[in-house]
């Protein structure tokens, strides 16, 4: 830092903890005392937990993309990638996010850093799953899957009745999804409920020709609620005709069958992959302490022993002070987006404490409770730890989610759609936008881009 000059502060991602960092800062840093940098390779926050019903088309993408330039104002946004951190000579190495932009990388120098560049999802070395399975935790993503399934069970209702238009439409009416954490089960369950209102669009199939098929290495769904609430989301899918196999995984995959480690094969053209998620692979290019592949900061969000460089949100190993400790000591906060939001917000505050504004203190927060969408009026929740389900969580869930959106706009026009699918017919127009490499996991979450 040159005497005199602002104090420059580089955020490295702009999800919810970047987000909310900085706009703390905006807000309570005098002018010109820092110059606020943040490095995304979006112009958006996205508000992911309604991914699933991005994919149903029941919101509209754009609506859970808070722009970023709009709610932060003070801040210069830089639409690349950062590739590697130099910790010595004070900088990070940021290429284009966009193909056509050119592949010249270049360097920001910073005075103090935040690392919150997130998570990706989880993947294993699992033969065929790289090629073939798709995420959902980018709006590209959402939006493929959505025009995917489309397009599969249009192609499905052409078949002949031959023995290979058979087998044909057996694959294309089978769906594989892996993870019956909140991803995997808010998308089958949303998407199940979807193509039921839709199935007049064609004129041989039926939404209960479609095949799921849900699996999990765990022995419940939806673990995080409780075995309560997973057992009434597990009896609901049940009921709607879902082949959930839990204590199962995937061991191989080409693009017409999945291969399950209890000797199934499911002939399929989708496997939907949302095996919970691992942080950034950027932060094990550091050669900091990591905990559980997560960069290990202390209750105030910075570094131990690195001057200047604070980490929050997926990507950190945050300490969980209102947990409590356990045998193996302090657990680490979960990643959620109620997580990372609130560590934003401590780190904006304890950020501009070490520039003399207010005082620091550590990242303390109790969960508010959790929530997942079943699709129709059928939701389980726990806000507060108070078990809920049925139409009374459905709209718990949909106030957390609009109380959770930070910006208004975006909460107003999320509600219109909410309001619009419940008197007009379901949108069921399939667009073709993403291509299907484009919808890889590599490709998709930019998983292949660092130098280690």
């Amino acid at each position: 830092m040159t005497e005199g000059q602002p104090t420059r502060i580089v955020v490295v991602g702009g999800g919810f903890a970047g987000f909310f960092a900085l706009r703390y800062l905006q807000r309570h840093l005098p002018p010109g005392r820092a110059e606020l940098v943040l490095v995304s390779p979006t112009d958006y926050l996205l508000y992911s937990p309604l991914l699933p019903e991005v994919a149903t088309g029941v919101v509209e993408a754009r609506h859970i993309a808070v722009s970023l330039r709009r709610a932060l104002p003070s801040v210069r946004l830089v639409l690349d990638r950062v590739t590697s951190v130099d910790l010595d000579q004070r900088s990070v190495t940021v290429r284009p996010a966009l193909e056509d932009a050119g592949d010249e990388a270049r360097t920001e120098r910073f005075d103090q850093l935040v690392l919150v560049p997130g998570s990706v999802t989880r993947r294993f070395d699992i033969p065929g799953v790289a090629e073939q399975a798709r995420g959902l935790k980018t709006l590209v993503e959402a939006v493929y899957l959505r025009d995917h399934l489309l397009h599969s069970l249009d192609v499905a209702d052409a078949e002949p009745d031959t023995p290979e238009g058979r087998a044909r439409r057996a694959e294309l009416l089978s769906v594989v999804a892996v993870g019956a954490g909140y991803t995997g089960t808010e998308f089958v369950a949303q998407t199940q409920r979807w193509l039921r209102t839709i199935e007049g669009r064609w004129d041989r199939t039926r939404a209960e020709d479609v095949r799921w098929v849900l699996v999990d290495v765990a022995e419940a769904v939806l673990p995080e609620l409780g075995p309560k609430l997973g057992k009434l989301a597990l009896d609901l899918l049940h009921e709607r005709g879902i082949d959930v196999r839990l204590g199962v995984s995937v061991a191989s995959a080409t693009d017409r069958a999945v291969t399950l480690t209890d000797g199934t094969t499911v002939p399929t053209r989708t496997l939907v992959w949302g095996a919970g998620v691992a942080a950034s692979p950027l932060v094990a290019g550091l050669g900091l302490p990591l905990r559980r592949g997560r960069l290990v900061v202390d209750p105030e969000l910075s570094v131990p022993g690195v001057r200047g460089l604070w980490a929050a949100g997926d990507a950190a190993a945050v300490p969980d002070l209102a947990a409590g400790p356990g045998d193996d000591g302090l657990p680490d906060t979960p990643p959620t987006a109620q997580h990372a939001q609130r560590q934003g917000t401590a780190l904006g505050r304890n950020i501009a404490a070490s520039l003399g504004v207010g005082t620091a203190r550590p990242y303390r927060h109790r969960d508010l409770g959790l929530v997942a969408d079943l699709g129709g009026w059928d939701a389980v929740a726990k806000p507060l730890g108070v078990p809920l389900s049925g139409a009374l969580a459905k709209v718990v869930t949909r106030g957390y989610h609009l109380y959770a959106l930070p910006a208004m706009a975006n909460r107003v026009r999320v509600a219109a759609d909410w309001l619009w699918q419940t008197v007009l017919p379901p949108e069921s127009t399939q667009l073709s936008v993403v291509r299907t490499e484009d919808a890889r996991l590599d490709a998709a979450q930019a998983t292949g881009i660092y130098d280690h």
